[in-house]
């Protein structure tokens, strides 16, 4: 099975949640500082997007029922 980028990035949030819980938010952007001090700034932009579906998974485990 292969998946799509979207799903990669959507696997990577689930594992931050996963294993980091409400640090996931400090998680990403320990990556996203160790990848700056490398210069890989494509690094950056897939752990932004992850970042982006963190905060996506936080809303809707937040979400009043």
């Amino acid at each position: 099975m292969t998946l799509t980028a979207d799903q990669e990035l959507w696997a990577v949030a689930l594992w931050v949640e996963k294993h980091h819980g409400d640090e996931g938010d400090f998680y990403i952007a320990q990556q996203m500082d160790r990848l700056l001090e490398e210069g890989d700034f494509d690094g950056i932009a897939m752990w932004r997007q992850v970042g982006e579906r963190f905060e996506a998974l936080s809303k809707r485990a937040t979400r009043p029922t």
